[in-house]
């Protein structure tokens, strides 16, 4: 049967991308940032899985104001790579998993959550990037991906205890396939940001330290953490984390942190990253 074996977090600041498009990650703003991720793309290596479940948000890409679902599953056999204003990145096309993607769909529906089925879509940064921090610019990814958009920019976003139940019905899914998959489940987004307004750079370490700790020993009591605290204390942006909460619901009651990196900034964002695998 197919089983959750790791879970990972990272921020996907559309800037990393750029830094790693245009050949600039040994300039000595970056150089602290991606050697933070070293060490992850010597453990992925050695558990490279054969599906990733990417948890993201979309970014006015695939979806408008016209339509917004909540949750919603690329069902592709592939994806491609969105202009977001500048030109797509130069980066391969995203190859789905179909079948898998089609038994989540189902059983999560089943399991009373009402998630959209997307057939044709392009992925922005919020995938890419993610992708690009583990694995490098290879000409191929390495591994299936099916992403998983929520949203977390309009109002109102789901709640982190729907996210981290999301997260759990997730993995009832992949252990009911009946294919021996070793399949990871990332979430992205993150940390502490705002981009607009006069608390623009907000950047809360503390809250971000917490958040992290919390998300490995204490889910459940951080899934309830209402969105008005994630906007107070971390920013407009930083409701973003639910995200993160569905990777950890996907995974096993007890995990081991194998990784922690944590870095401000990133152009005016902080960075959270987290390798855990189950018990």
């Amino acid at each position: 049967m197919a089983r959750v074996t790791g879970g990972i977090t990272t921020s996907h600041v559309p800037a990393i991308g750029a830094a790693m498009d245009l050949g600039n990650t040994n300039d000595d703003y970056w150089v602290p940032l991606f050697r933070g991720y070293e060490f992850s793309r010597e453990w992925i290596k050695e558990n490279l899985p054969d599906v990733i479940v990417v948890v993201y948000n979309d970014h006015a890409s695939a979806f408008s104001l016209e339509m917004i679902p909540t949750l919603a599953i690329g069902c592709a056999d592939q994806f491609g790579i969105a202009d977001e204003g500048w030109g797509a990145r130069p980066v391969p096309v995203v190859e789905g998993c179909p079948d898998l993607a089609w038994h989540i769909a189902q059983s999560t529906i089943q399991d009373e959550f009402d998630i959209t089925m997307i057939n044709q879509m392009e992925v922005d940064h919020g995938l890419t990037v993610p992708l690009s921090l583990m694995f490098g610019q290879p000409k191929a990814w390495p591994c299936r991906v099916i992403p998983v958009a929520v949203n977390v920019v309009v109002y109102p976003p789901p709640s982190g205890r729907r996210c981290f139940l999301f997260g759990q019905a997730i993995r009832r899914a992949i252990e009911s396939f009946d294919e021996d998959l070793n399949v990871q489940v990332w979430g992205t987004g993150g940390m502490s940001h705002q981009l607009q307004g006069p608390r623009a750079g907000l950047i809360n370490a503390e809250f971000d330290a917490e958040f992290m700790d919390q998300l490995v020993t204490d889910p459940e009591t951080l899934a309830m953490k209402p969105h008005v605290e994630y906007v107070r204390e971390a920013g407009s942006e930083a409701v973003g984390l639910v995200m993160w909460l569905i990777m950890r619901g996907a995974m096993g009651k007890k995990v081991t942190e194998r990784h922690r990196f944590y870095h401000v900034p990133a152009s005016n964002t902080a960075v959270g990253h987290l390798v855990l695998e189950n018990e």
